[in-house]
């Protein structure tokens, strides 16, 4: 009787498909920071809305909530977001005009290491509020 390895079970199953190539990642990625997106916009202007509806002092006191160390941190991953699924919208609009399309996996890269990049730059110019300096 054959009994599969433990690899062997786990290979292109529903729930993780292990055959994803660097295409499938993007896409993923690119929808996840899509739905992040639209998410924070609609969270953002909730919260604006609301505050600014309940008079100046809510306001100001909702703005100074969102300054602390915490909404930085997750500032920075906004940036991220908006800047991997605006590289990836261009390399995918490079692609409709039949440029680069034999180069996905280096422009999905690149796409990556300019993302990080932001993020790092984001990091240095935020780490003074969020530590204190």
């Amino acid at each position: 009787m054959y009994r599969p390895n433990n690899m062997e079970v786990f290979k292109n199953t529903p729930a993780w498909a292990t055959n994803w190539r660097t295409g499938m990642w993007a896409y993923v990625f690119h929808r996840i920071s899509g739905y992040a997106l639209v998410f924070y916009i609609f969270l953002h202007i909730s919260i604006i809305a609301t505050s600014a509806i309940m008079g100046p002092e809510t306001f100001d006191a909702v703005m100074e909530y969102l300054h602390s160390p915490l909404f930085l941190i997750l500032d920075i991953l906004l940036v991220a977001a908006v800047v991997y699924h605006g590289l990836n919208g261009i390399r995918l609009i490079l692609f409709d005009f039949g440029i680069g399309i034999y180069h996905q996996k280096q422009l999905f890269w690149a796409a990556i290491i300019l993302t990080v990049i932001a993020v790092v730059a984001a990091f240095v110019l935020v780490s003074p509020a969020i530590f204190g300096h």
